[in-house]
């Protein structure tokens, strides 16, 4: 099985065109095969890819082997493959289970691809107190795509590891969701943490980073053009009057060839997580 290796700012995915997995019975138990960091090539998720008539189509698996609707950075990893051998200010529409999202080519060096995408309008946007144990968190939860619960306020690895691992499988959020912890540190710039679901703590999120700016600008003071840290790097997001935009980078790591027995994988990470 042949597959292309790709990460945006830590955030890293296995790619696979869909035609070397339509036999593949459980593709969960795939993904957590590959995904594996150490029985397998290790990612946050799998991205299994088609292009049809000038559009892509992408379907994600987080590294648990659940499906996800879309990811800000899969979707950019994606696109580099997609760009590769193209000219700059290249658009490219990739369908995902959040809609279909259009992204344009900024730049190129080396193997490192920059894109600007629309993200679309952020939904259902409230603010709830959530019991957490004994504590009763202040959260903003909306969707971008995907369900996404933040919490303004310290960021810490202690706050990461008790708190949001605990708000990601809440019985609040029945499909679970992905957690932000954040902070307005400027006007235009804030920090994050987090924990994504599915998968634990990951260097960066590009849904998780429109979720974040968000709830800082709705109620944190931020502006609606904002840098959002998180540690494996920055990303830039807009909130304009027809949605959100994400500016970030991908880069392609390599080429793989999976060595992959699927009767042993399905075996061994088969049933329900």
């Amino acid at each position: 099985m042949d597959l292309v290796k790709a990460h945006a700012l830590g955030n890293d995915f296995l790619l696979v065109e869909e035609t070397q997995v339509e036999s593949v019975r459980d593709l969960g138990a795939l993904a957590r095969a590959l995904c594996s960091r150490h029985r397998g090539i290790g990612a946050d998720g799998l991205i299994v890819f088609a292009q049809r008539s000038g559009t892509a189509t992408m379907r994600l698996l987080n590294a648990d082997g659940s499906p996800s609707e879309i990811s800000g950075n899969g979707l950019r990893c994606l696109a580099a493959w997609l760009a590769r051998d193209a000219a700059l200010h290249t658009t490219i529409a990739v369908e995902t289970d959040a809609g279909v999202k259009t992204l344009d080519l900024l730049d190129v060096a080396a193997n490192r691809y920059t894109f600007r995408a629309a993200m679309g309008e952020p939904r259902d946007v409230t603010k709830e107190s959530i019991q957490v144990g004994a504590e009763v968190v202040e959260a903003v939860t909306l969707r971008v795509g995907n369900p996404q619960c933040v919490v303004l306020g310290e960021v810490t690895e202690e706050r990461l590891h008790r708190l949001a691992s605990a708000l990601a499988i809440h019985p609040r959020f029945r499909e679970g969701t992905n957690v932000e912890l954040a902070t307005v540190e400027a006007p235009d710039r804030v920090r994050i943490l987090i924990w994504e679901r599915g998968v634990g703590p990951t260097e960066a999120s590009g849904t998780g980073a429109c979720a974040a700016a968000v709830a800082a600008i709705a109620y944190g003071g931020a502006a609606r053009d904002v840098h959002v840290e998180s540690p494996g790097g920055t990303q830039r997001v807009e909130w304009r009057d027809d949605g959100l935009y994400l500016t970030g980078w991908a880069e392609l790591v390599g080429e793989v060839r999976a060595l992959v027995d699927v009767a042993r994988a399905q075996n061994m990470f088969g049933g329900p997580k």
